[in-house]
């Protein structure tokens, strides 16, 4: 049986700040709660074999990666596809802006120089379509909130990626709750998709 396991990484400054980054050449390491995310991460996943692990262009992801793998020889793969939305000009906006603008905008919409949720979406998709090619039984995958938050809400049975609101996503504590309005992927807490029951999201192609 083939086992994809998704975390989020752990906290950031910029999390901390309450800032958007979409640009992986931003800094925005781990706060010292994030490593203690990263290393309870470690915990929870300690009997489970893996053959490699993913993670993002981003710095967090793999700095979550390697304090909760540490020791382990885990090999680590790293995919641009699962990076965060590219912001653009709104790289750096608070929180609240980046609200704002999302307000007045529709999905389709590109980010002043970056792209828009329809495009990050089709990314997305295509990136756990590519996590099924790769040679692997059991994988983990370190990468961001709105990639599992899209992959759970697909899983889930829900019609709409984008149900839980980035503020849900951003609790402090390292867990995923389940409501009736979705999932919430709040910090690096595992979930996991069995087999080849990778999502694909509706109404979003997967580029070639």
């Amino acid at each position: 049986m083939r086992l994809y396991v998704l975390a989020r990484h752990g906290e950031s400054v910029l999390n901390q700040e309450g800032r958007v980054n979409g640009d992986p050449a931003v800094p925005g390491p781990l706060t010292e709660p994030g490593r203690e995310n990263a290393r309870l991460l470690g915990l929870e996943l300690r009997g489970l074999p893996l053959d490699a692990c993913v993670h993002t262009r981003f710095g967090r992801t793999l700095e979550t990666a390697r304090i909760a793998l540490e020791g382990r020889g885990v090999p680590f793969i790293e995919d641009e596809l699962l990076d965060d939305v590219r912001v653009g000009e709104l790289e750096g906006w608070t929180v609240d802006e980046y609200r704002d603008w999302k307000r007045d905008h529709v999905r389709a919409d590109r980010f002043p120089g970056g792209e828009s949720l329809d495009e990050a979406a089709r990314r997305y998709a295509t990136a756990y379509r590519n996590l099924l090619e790769r040679p692997y039984e059991r994988i983990l995958v370190i990468c961001h909130e709105i990639p599992i938050r899209y992959a759970l809400n697909v899983a889930g049975g829900s019609e709409d990626l984008a149900l839980a609101t980035h503020e849900d996503s951003e609790r402090s504590a390292g867990e995923r709750t389940r409501t009736s309005k979705g999932f919430r992927p709040t910090g690096p807490k595992p979930v996991a998709f069995a087999n080849s029951a990778t999502p694909a999201f509706p109404g979003y192609r997967v580029e070639p």
